[in-house]
Protein backbone atom coordinates (compact mmCIF):
# COMPACT_ATOMS: atom_id res chain seq x y z
CA UNK A 1 0.00 0.00 0.00
CA UNK A 2 1.06 3.58 -0.66
CA UNK A 3 2.77 5.18 2.34
CA UNK A 4 0.77 8.04 3.84
CA UNK A 5 0.56 9.75 7.21
CA UNK A 6 -0.58 7.65 10.15
CA UNK A 7 -4.33 8.10 10.46
CA UNK A 8 -4.90 8.10 6.67
CA UNK A 9 -6.44 5.33 4.58
CA UNK A 10 -4.26 4.50 1.53
CA UNK A 11 -5.47 3.25 -1.81
CA UNK A 12 -5.12 -0.55 -2.09
CA UNK A 13 -2.09 -1.71 -4.04
CA UNK A 14 -4.11 -2.91 -7.02
CA UNK A 15 -5.63 0.53 -7.49
CA UNK A 16 -2.23 2.19 -7.05
CA UNK A 17 -0.86 0.04 -9.88
CA UNK A 18 -3.88 0.85 -12.06
CA UNK A 19 -3.57 4.63 -11.62
CA UNK A 20 0.18 4.55 -12.27
CA UNK A 21 -0.28 2.41 -15.38
CA UNK A 22 -2.95 4.78 -16.70
CA UNK A 23 -0.57 7.73 -16.28
CA UNK A 24 -2.82 9.49 -13.78
CA UNK A 25 -0.18 9.44 -11.06
CA UNK A 26 3.32 10.54 -12.07
CA UNK A 27 5.35 10.68 -8.87
CA UNK A 28 6.11 14.41 -8.78
CA UNK A 29 5.28 16.55 -5.76
CA UNK A 30 3.34 19.78 -6.27
CA UNK A 31 6.26 21.94 -5.15
CA UNK A 32 8.55 20.17 -7.62
CA UNK A 33 6.00 20.82 -10.34
CA UNK A 34 6.25 24.51 -9.46
CA UNK A 35 10.01 24.35 -10.09
CA UNK A 36 9.32 23.04 -13.57
CA UNK A 37 6.67 25.67 -14.25
CA UNK A 38 9.11 28.38 -13.17
CA UNK A 39 11.73 27.09 -15.61
CA UNK A 40 9.21 26.90 -18.44
CA UNK A 41 7.30 30.13 -17.84
CA UNK A 42 9.84 32.17 -15.80
CA UNK A 43 9.09 35.79 -16.84
CA UNK A 44 5.37 35.28 -17.34
CA UNK A 45 2.99 36.64 -14.70
CA UNK A 46 1.86 33.92 -12.32
CA UNK A 47 -0.09 35.91 -9.71
CA UNK A 48 -1.91 39.24 -9.66
CA UNK A 49 -3.44 40.83 -6.58
CA UNK A 50 -4.42 44.47 -6.91
CA UNK A 51 -1.28 46.27 -7.98
CA UNK A 52 1.01 43.34 -7.11
CA UNK A 53 2.27 41.12 -9.92
CA UNK A 54 4.48 38.07 -9.34
CA UNK A 55 6.29 36.25 -12.17
CA UNK A 56 6.72 32.46 -12.17
CA UNK A 57 10.46 32.66 -11.50
CA UNK A 58 9.92 35.12 -8.64
CA UNK A 59 7.17 32.94 -7.17
CA UNK A 60 9.46 29.92 -7.13
CA UNK A 61 12.28 31.95 -5.51
CA UNK A 62 9.94 33.20 -2.79
CA UNK A 63 8.76 29.65 -2.15
CA UNK A 64 12.37 28.44 -1.97
CA UNK A 65 13.39 31.14 0.51
CA UNK A 66 10.32 30.73 2.71
CA UNK A 67 10.81 26.95 2.79
CA UNK A 68 14.41 27.49 3.90
CA UNK A 69 13.23 29.90 6.59
CA UNK A 70 10.75 27.34 7.87
CA UNK A 71 13.42 24.67 8.03
CA UNK A 72 15.70 27.02 10.00
CA UNK A 73 12.93 27.20 12.60
CA UNK A 74 13.14 23.40 12.93
CA UNK A 75 9.89 22.66 11.13
CA UNK A 76 10.22 18.97 10.33
CA UNK A 77 8.84 16.91 7.44
CA UNK A 78 5.40 15.55 8.18
CA UNK A 79 4.48 18.20 10.74
CA UNK A 80 1.18 19.99 10.20
CA UNK A 81 0.57 23.74 9.95
CA UNK A 82 -2.86 25.38 9.84
CA UNK A 83 -3.07 27.98 7.05
CA UNK A 84 -5.86 30.54 7.35
CA UNK A 85 -5.21 33.30 4.84
CA UNK A 86 -7.31 35.31 2.40
CA UNK A 87 -6.82 35.23 -1.38
CA UNK A 88 -3.45 36.96 -1.45
CA UNK A 89 -0.11 35.98 -3.02
CA UNK A 90 1.15 34.97 0.43
CA UNK A 91 -1.41 32.16 0.48
CA UNK A 92 0.08 30.56 -2.64
CA UNK A 93 3.66 31.14 -1.49
CA UNK A 94 2.99 29.74 2.00
CA UNK A 95 1.22 26.59 0.85
CA UNK A 96 3.92 25.70 -1.67
CA UNK A 97 6.71 26.62 0.78
CA UNK A 98 5.28 24.39 3.49
CA UNK A 99 5.07 21.50 1.03
CA UNK A 100 8.64 22.19 -0.11
CA UNK A 101 9.78 22.10 3.51
CA UNK A 102 8.05 18.73 3.87
CA UNK A 103 5.32 20.08 6.15
CA UNK A 104 1.60 19.49 5.56
CA UNK A 105 -0.66 22.56 5.27
CA UNK A 106 -4.13 22.30 6.79
CA UNK A 107 -6.22 24.66 4.66
CA UNK A 108 -8.71 26.43 6.90
CA UNK A 109 -11.42 28.85 5.72
CA UNK A 110 -10.87 32.41 6.88
CA UNK A 111 -14.33 32.45 8.45
CA UNK A 112 -13.55 29.71 10.97
CA UNK A 113 -13.03 30.81 14.54
CA UNK A 114 -11.55 29.44 17.75
CA UNK A 115 -13.60 26.25 18.16
CA UNK A 116 -13.03 25.03 14.61
CA UNK A 117 -9.36 26.07 14.43
CA UNK A 118 -8.64 24.57 17.84
CA UNK A 119 -10.21 21.31 16.69
CA UNK A 120 -7.98 21.27 13.61
CA UNK A 121 -4.90 21.90 15.75
CA UNK A 122 -5.83 19.11 18.14
CA UNK A 123 -6.70 16.49 15.52
CA UNK A 124 -3.66 17.16 13.34
CA UNK A 125 -1.34 18.02 16.26
CA UNK A 126 -0.42 21.13 14.27
CA UNK A 127 2.77 22.79 15.45
CA UNK A 128 2.20 25.97 13.43
CA UNK A 129 -0.45 28.48 12.41
CA UNK A 130 -0.31 31.00 9.56
CA UNK A 131 -2.91 33.75 9.44
CA UNK A 132 -3.47 37.47 9.26
CA UNK A 133 -2.68 39.41 12.39
CA UNK A 134 -6.19 40.85 12.19
CA UNK A 135 -8.71 40.63 9.36
CA UNK A 136 -12.16 42.18 8.92
CA UNK A 137 -12.11 43.24 12.56
CA UNK A 138 -11.20 39.80 13.94
CA UNK A 139 -7.96 39.24 15.87
CA UNK A 140 -6.51 36.01 14.49
CA UNK A 141 -3.32 36.33 16.51
CA UNK A 142 -5.24 36.49 19.78
CA UNK A 143 -7.22 33.42 18.70
CA UNK A 144 -3.99 31.54 17.97
CA UNK A 145 -2.58 32.62 21.35
CA UNK A 146 -5.65 31.23 23.13
CA UNK A 147 -5.29 27.93 21.28
CA UNK A 148 -1.58 27.73 22.09
CA UNK A 149 -2.29 28.36 25.77
CA UNK A 150 -4.86 25.57 25.86
CA UNK A 151 -2.83 22.73 24.37
CA UNK A 152 0.61 21.26 23.89
CA UNK A 153 0.91 21.36 20.09
CA UNK A 154 0.81 24.88 18.64
CA UNK A 155 4.20 26.52 19.15
CA UNK A 156 4.79 28.74 16.10
CA UNK A 157 2.48 31.49 14.85
CA UNK A 158 3.29 33.36 11.62
CA UNK A 159 1.28 36.53 11.06
CA UNK A 160 0.57 38.38 7.84
CA UNK A 161 0.45 42.10 8.49
CA UNK A 162 -1.52 44.59 6.42
CA UNK A 163 0.69 46.93 4.35
CA UNK A 164 2.13 49.63 6.60
CA UNK A 165 0.85 47.94 9.77
CA UNK A 166 2.65 46.13 12.55
CA UNK A 167 1.27 43.57 14.94
CA UNK A 168 0.52 44.74 18.50
CA UNK A 169 2.13 41.46 19.55
CA UNK A 170 5.41 42.53 18.01
CA UNK A 171 7.75 40.29 16.08
CA UNK A 172 9.96 37.44 17.25
CA UNK A 173 8.18 37.17 20.61
CA UNK A 174 7.39 34.26 22.91
CA UNK A 175 4.33 34.01 25.15
CA UNK A 176 4.11 32.31 28.59
CA UNK A 177 2.93 29.04 26.99
CA UNK A 178 6.15 28.84 24.96
CA UNK A 179 4.54 29.75 21.64
CA UNK A 180 6.75 31.83 19.33
CA UNK A 181 5.37 34.61 17.10
CA UNK A 182 7.00 35.68 13.82
CA UNK A 183 6.02 38.04 11.01
CA UNK A 184 5.31 35.90 7.96
CA UNK A 185 7.68 37.97 5.84
CA UNK A 186 10.54 37.11 8.20
CA UNK A 187 10.58 33.58 6.77
CA UNK A 188 13.42 34.28 4.38
CA UNK A 189 16.70 32.40 4.06
CA UNK A 190 19.07 31.21 1.32
CA UNK A 191 17.55 28.16 -0.39
CA UNK A 192 18.59 24.80 0.97
CA UNK A 193 19.02 21.51 -0.93
CA UNK A 194 15.74 19.90 -1.91
CA UNK A 195 14.29 17.32 0.45
CA UNK A 196 13.61 13.78 -0.84
CA UNK A 197 9.80 13.92 -0.68
CA UNK A 198 7.30 11.31 -1.90
CA UNK A 199 4.37 12.18 -4.17
CA UNK A 200 2.39 9.44 -2.44
CA UNK A 201 2.45 11.41 0.81
CA UNK A 202 -0.25 13.85 1.90
CA UNK A 203 0.33 17.22 0.24
CA UNK A 204 -2.27 19.09 2.33
CA UNK A 205 -5.58 18.73 4.10
CA UNK A 206 -8.87 20.16 2.87
CA UNK A 207 -11.95 20.41 5.04
CA UNK A 208 -15.04 18.42 4.15
CA UNK A 209 -18.05 20.51 3.16
CA UNK A 210 -20.27 17.47 3.64
CA UNK A 211 -19.90 17.54 7.41
CA UNK A 212 -19.44 19.76 10.39
CA UNK A 213 -19.67 23.52 10.53
CA UNK A 214 -19.62 23.86 6.76
CA UNK A 215 -22.76 21.71 6.60
CA UNK A 216 -24.57 23.81 9.17
CA UNK A 217 -24.26 21.37 12.08
CA UNK A 218 -22.50 21.56 15.40
CA UNK A 219 -20.14 18.74 14.49
CA UNK A 220 -16.45 19.65 14.03
CA UNK A 221 -15.03 19.66 10.50
CA UNK A 222 -13.55 16.50 9.04
CA UNK A 223 -10.14 16.50 7.39
CA UNK A 224 -9.61 15.27 3.83
CA UNK A 225 -6.02 14.15 3.07
CA UNK A 226 -5.02 14.92 -0.54
CA UNK A 227 -1.76 13.51 -1.86
CA UNK A 228 0.57 15.16 -4.38
CA UNK A 229 -0.22 12.42 -6.90
CA UNK A 230 -3.98 12.64 -6.72
CA UNK A 231 -4.22 16.44 -6.58
CA UNK A 232 -1.78 17.05 -9.41
CA UNK A 233 -3.89 14.70 -11.49
CA UNK A 234 -7.18 16.38 -10.56
CA UNK A 235 -5.96 19.92 -11.29
CA UNK A 236 -4.25 18.89 -14.52
CA UNK A 237 -7.25 16.91 -15.78
CA UNK A 238 -9.57 19.79 -14.93
CA UNK A 239 -7.29 22.21 -16.80
CA UNK A 240 -7.45 19.94 -19.83
CA UNK A 241 -11.24 19.64 -19.54
CA UNK A 242 -11.68 23.41 -19.78
CA UNK A 243 -8.94 23.80 -22.43
CA UNK A 244 -6.75 26.05 -20.28
CA UNK A 245 -3.63 27.47 -21.96
CA UNK A 246 -0.88 29.91 -21.04
CA UNK A 247 -3.01 32.67 -22.55
CA UNK A 248 -5.77 32.18 -19.97
CA UNK A 249 -6.28 34.42 -16.96
CA UNK A 250 -8.14 32.79 -14.07
CA UNK A 251 -9.96 34.87 -11.44
CA UNK A 252 -9.93 33.17 -8.02
CA UNK A 253 -13.07 34.82 -6.65
CA UNK A 254 -13.99 32.03 -4.23
CA UNK A 255 -11.81 31.23 -1.19
CA UNK A 256 -8.50 29.67 -2.22
CA UNK A 257 -8.90 27.17 0.64
CA UNK A 258 -11.78 25.56 -1.29
CA UNK A 259 -11.18 22.66 -3.67
CA UNK A 260 -13.12 24.44 -6.43
CA UNK A 261 -10.91 27.54 -6.48
CA UNK A 262 -7.69 25.66 -5.72
CA UNK A 263 -7.81 22.72 -8.11
CA UNK A 264 -10.90 22.64 -10.26
CA UNK A 265 -8.75 23.65 -12.29
CA UNK A 266 -8.41 26.79 -10.18
CA UNK A 267 -5.09 28.12 -9.01
CA UNK A 268 -3.04 24.93 -9.36
CA UNK A 269 -4.49 24.03 -12.77
CA UNK A 270 -3.88 27.53 -14.12
CA UNK A 271 -0.26 27.56 -12.93
CA UNK A 272 0.27 24.13 -14.48
CA UNK A 273 -0.29 25.56 -17.99
CA UNK A 274 1.52 28.88 -17.50
CA UNK A 275 -1.60 31.01 -17.15
CA UNK A 276 -2.15 33.95 -14.81
CA UNK A 277 -4.07 33.75 -11.53
CA UNK A 278 -5.86 36.89 -10.36
CA UNK A 279 -6.59 36.74 -6.63
CA UNK A 280 -9.69 38.49 -5.28
CA UNK A 281 -10.25 38.76 -1.54
CA UNK A 282 -13.93 39.66 -1.97
CA UNK A 283 -16.24 37.75 -4.37
CA UNK A 284 -18.55 40.75 -4.62
CA UNK A 285 -19.32 42.29 -8.02
CA UNK A 286 -17.56 45.61 -7.44
CA UNK A 287 -14.11 44.06 -7.00
CA UNK A 288 -14.48 41.05 -9.27
CA UNK A 289 -16.10 42.64 -12.30
CA UNK A 290 -13.53 45.43 -12.23
CA UNK A 291 -10.74 42.81 -12.02
CA UNK A 292 -12.20 40.89 -14.98
CA UNK A 293 -12.11 44.03 -17.11
CA UNK A 294 -8.72 45.26 -15.89
CA UNK A 295 -6.85 41.95 -16.17
CA UNK A 296 -8.78 40.58 -19.17
CA UNK A 297 -9.88 37.52 -17.20
CA UNK A 298 -10.93 34.57 -19.37
CA UNK A 299 -12.08 31.98 -16.81
CA UNK A 300 -13.57 32.15 -13.34
CA UNK A 301 -15.51 30.01 -10.86
CA UNK A 302 -18.55 31.06 -8.84
CA UNK A 303 -21.31 29.60 -6.72
CA UNK A 304 -24.93 30.43 -7.64
CA UNK A 305 -25.29 33.09 -4.94
CA UNK A 306 -22.22 34.96 -6.21
CA UNK A 307 -23.41 34.63 -9.82
CA UNK A 308 -26.73 36.23 -8.91
CA UNK A 309 -24.97 39.12 -7.15
CA UNK A 310 -22.85 39.78 -10.25
CA UNK A 311 -25.87 39.65 -12.56
CA UNK A 312 -27.95 41.90 -10.31
CA UNK A 313 -25.10 44.42 -10.14
CA UNK A 314 -24.78 44.42 -13.93
CA UNK A 315 -28.53 44.89 -14.33
CA UNK A 316 -28.50 47.80 -11.90
CA UNK A 317 -25.53 49.36 -13.71
CA UNK A 318 -27.36 49.08 -17.03
CA UNK A 319 -30.26 51.03 -15.59
CA UNK A 320 -27.99 53.71 -14.13
CA UNK A 321 -26.43 55.51 -17.10
CA UNK A 322 -25.93 58.88 -15.46
CA UNK A 323 -22.63 60.58 -14.66
CA UNK A 324 -22.48 58.82 -11.27
CA UNK A 325 -22.88 55.34 -12.73
CA UNK A 326 -20.51 52.71 -11.34
CA UNK A 327 -17.93 52.31 -14.10
CA UNK A 328 -16.29 49.38 -12.32
CA UNK A 329 -19.47 47.29 -12.39
CA UNK A 330 -20.42 48.14 -15.95
CA UNK A 331 -16.88 47.60 -17.28
CA UNK A 332 -16.13 45.53 -20.38
CA UNK A 333 -16.35 41.80 -19.63
CA UNK A 334 -15.76 40.67 -23.21
CA UNK A 335 -12.58 38.76 -22.33
CA UNK A 336 -14.55 36.08 -20.44
CA UNK A 337 -14.84 32.79 -22.29
CA UNK A 338 -15.96 30.48 -19.46
CA UNK A 339 -17.73 30.81 -16.10
CA UNK A 340 -17.85 27.68 -13.97
CA UNK A 341 -20.81 27.39 -11.61
CA UNK A 342 -20.54 24.94 -8.72
CA UNK A 343 -21.11 24.52 -5.01
CA UNK A 344 -24.82 23.90 -5.59
CA UNK A 345 -26.77 23.09 -8.76
CA UNK A 346 -27.93 26.35 -10.39
CA UNK A 347 -31.46 26.54 -11.72
CA UNK A 348 -31.78 26.50 -15.47
CA UNK A 349 -32.84 30.15 -15.60
CA UNK A 350 -29.61 31.23 -13.87
CA UNK A 351 -27.47 29.34 -16.36
CA UNK A 352 -29.31 30.86 -19.30
CA UNK A 353 -29.08 34.34 -17.78
CA UNK A 354 -25.33 34.01 -17.14
CA UNK A 355 -24.64 32.97 -20.72
CA UNK A 356 -26.82 35.78 -22.10
CA UNK A 357 -25.56 38.64 -19.92
CA UNK A 358 -21.87 37.71 -19.79
CA UNK A 359 -21.75 36.57 -23.40
CA UNK A 360 -19.67 33.49 -22.63
CA UNK A 361 -20.03 29.77 -22.10
CA UNK A 362 -21.10 28.52 -18.68
CA UNK A 363 -20.09 25.19 -17.21
CA UNK A 364 -21.84 23.30 -14.44
CA UNK A 365 -19.50 21.69 -11.92
CA UNK A 366 -20.13 19.31 -9.04
CA UNK A 367 -17.18 18.64 -6.80
CA UNK A 368 -16.26 17.67 -3.28
CA UNK A 369 -13.12 18.07 -1.21
CA UNK A 370 -13.11 14.28 -0.94
CA UNK A 371 -12.37 14.14 -4.63
CA UNK A 372 -15.27 13.39 -7.00
CA UNK A 373 -15.45 16.02 -9.74
CA UNK A 374 -18.05 16.16 -12.54
CA UNK A 375 -18.51 18.86 -15.15
CA UNK A 376 -20.30 19.59 -18.39
CA UNK A 377 -18.26 19.66 -21.59
CA UNK A 378 -18.16 22.18 -24.48
CA UNK A 379 -19.68 19.67 -26.90
CA UNK A 380 -22.63 18.84 -24.64
CA UNK A 381 -26.07 19.64 -26.08
CA UNK A 382 -27.89 22.56 -24.46
CA UNK A 383 -30.16 20.29 -22.45
CA UNK A 384 -27.23 18.52 -20.82
CA UNK A 385 -25.25 21.74 -20.34
CA UNK A 386 -28.13 23.55 -18.62
CA UNK A 387 -29.88 20.74 -16.77
CA UNK A 388 -27.10 18.40 -15.57
CA UNK A 389 -23.88 18.54 -13.57
CA UNK A 390 -21.98 16.81 -16.34
CA UNK A 391 -19.87 13.68 -16.46
CA UNK A 392 -16.99 12.52 -14.24
CA UNK A 393 -13.60 14.13 -14.75
CA UNK A 394 -11.60 10.91 -15.08
CA UNK A 395 -12.13 7.83 -17.25
CA UNK A 396 -11.23 5.87 -14.11
CA UNK A 397 -13.91 7.49 -11.95
CA UNK A 398 -16.27 4.72 -10.87
CA UNK A 399 -19.78 5.94 -10.14
CA UNK A 400 -22.66 4.11 -8.50
CA UNK A 401 -26.17 5.35 -7.65
CA UNK A 402 -27.79 3.17 -5.02
CA UNK A 403 -31.00 2.84 -3.04
CA UNK A 404 -31.25 2.79 0.75
CA UNK A 405 -30.29 -0.90 0.74
CA UNK A 406 -27.12 -0.24 -1.27
CA UNK A 407 -28.47 -1.74 -4.51
CA UNK A 408 -27.74 -0.02 -7.82
CA UNK A 409 -30.73 1.75 -9.33
CA UNK A 410 -31.50 2.02 -13.08
CA UNK A 411 -30.55 5.14 -15.05
CA UNK A 412 -33.10 7.87 -14.47
CA UNK A 413 -33.92 6.72 -10.94
CA UNK A 414 -32.67 8.79 -7.97
CA UNK A 415 -30.39 7.34 -5.35
CA UNK A 416 -27.31 8.10 -3.28
CA UNK A 417 -24.19 8.93 -5.29
CA UNK A 418 -21.13 6.76 -4.56
CA UNK A 419 -17.71 7.24 -6.10
CA UNK A 420 -14.14 5.97 -6.12
CA UNK A 421 -11.25 6.88 -8.38
CA UNK A 422 -7.69 8.17 -8.73
CA UNK A 423 -8.36 11.43 -6.86
CA UNK A 424 -11.16 10.37 -4.47
CA UNK A 425 -9.87 9.64 -0.98
CA UNK A 426 -10.40 6.35 0.81
CA UNK A 427 -11.00 7.85 4.26
CA UNK A 428 -10.99 10.94 6.44
CA UNK A 429 -8.02 11.68 8.68
CA UNK A 430 -8.17 10.11 12.15
CA UNK A 431 -11.92 9.54 11.91
CA UNK A 432 -12.53 5.76 11.97
CA UNK A 433 -16.19 6.02 13.02
CA UNK A 434 -16.98 8.44 10.22
CA UNK A 435 -15.07 6.29 7.76
CA UNK A 436 -17.15 3.24 8.69
CA UNK A 437 -20.28 5.17 7.73
CA UNK A 438 -18.94 7.20 4.80
CA UNK A 439 -17.04 4.52 2.84
CA UNK A 440 -18.19 1.13 1.65
CA UNK A 441 -16.18 -2.00 2.25
CA UNK A 442 -14.93 -1.92 -1.33
CA UNK A 443 -13.76 1.69 -1.10
CA UNK A 444 -16.62 3.75 -2.54
CA UNK A 445 -17.13 7.17 -0.96
CA UNK A 446 -20.75 7.64 0.11
CA UNK A 447 -21.22 11.29 -0.86
CA UNK A 448 -24.47 11.82 1.03
CA UNK A 449 -25.84 13.38 -2.17
CA UNK A 450 -28.92 12.26 -4.08
CA UNK A 451 -28.49 12.09 -7.85
CA UNK A 452 -29.72 10.33 -10.96
CA UNK A 453 -27.90 9.39 -14.13
CA UNK A 454 -29.21 10.20 -17.59
CA UNK A 455 -29.01 7.66 -20.43
CA UNK A 456 -26.15 9.77 -21.83
CA UNK A 457 -24.12 9.30 -18.62
CA UNK A 458 -24.64 12.80 -17.21
CA UNK A 459 -25.35 13.27 -13.50
CA UNK A 460 -28.22 15.33 -12.13
CA UNK A 461 -27.78 16.24 -8.48
CA UNK A 462 -31.20 16.38 -6.82
CA UNK A 463 -30.42 17.09 -3.16
CA UNK A 464 -28.86 15.82 0.06
CA UNK A 465 -29.11 12.14 0.84
CA UNK A 466 -30.58 10.48 3.92
CA UNK A 467 -28.82 10.75 7.27
CA UNK A 468 -27.10 7.59 8.46
CA UNK A 469 -27.07 7.27 12.18
CA UNK A 470 -25.93 9.73 14.89
CA UNK A 471 -23.15 11.17 12.72
CA UNK A 472 -25.69 12.47 10.22
CA UNK A 473 -24.21 10.32 7.47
Amino acid sequence: MTSMLDGCTPWPEGFVDRYWAAGHWRGTTLDSLLRGWALRYGPRTALVAGGTRVAYAALNRRVDRMAAGLRLLALRPGQRVVVQLPNVPEFVVTVFALMRAGAVPVLCPLTHRGPEVSHLVQVTQAVGYVGPSTYAGFDHTAMAADIAAGGPFLRRVFTLEAPGASSPYGGYTTDPSGCHYFPLDSLDAPPAPALPLSAGQVAFFLLSAAHGAAAGTAAPPLLVPRTHNDYAYQAGAAAEAVSLTEDDVYLAALPATSDFALGGPGIVGTLSVGGTVVLAEDPGPEACLAAIARERVTVTSVVPAVARRWLDALAAADQDTGPDADADVSADLGSLRLVQVGGAPPDRALGERLASVLGCRTQQVFGMAEGLFTLTRPADPDEAALATQGRPLSPDDEIRIVDTDGRDVPDGEPGELLARGPYTVRGYYRAPEHNARSFTGDGYFRTGTLARRTPGGHLVVTGPGPARGPLGR
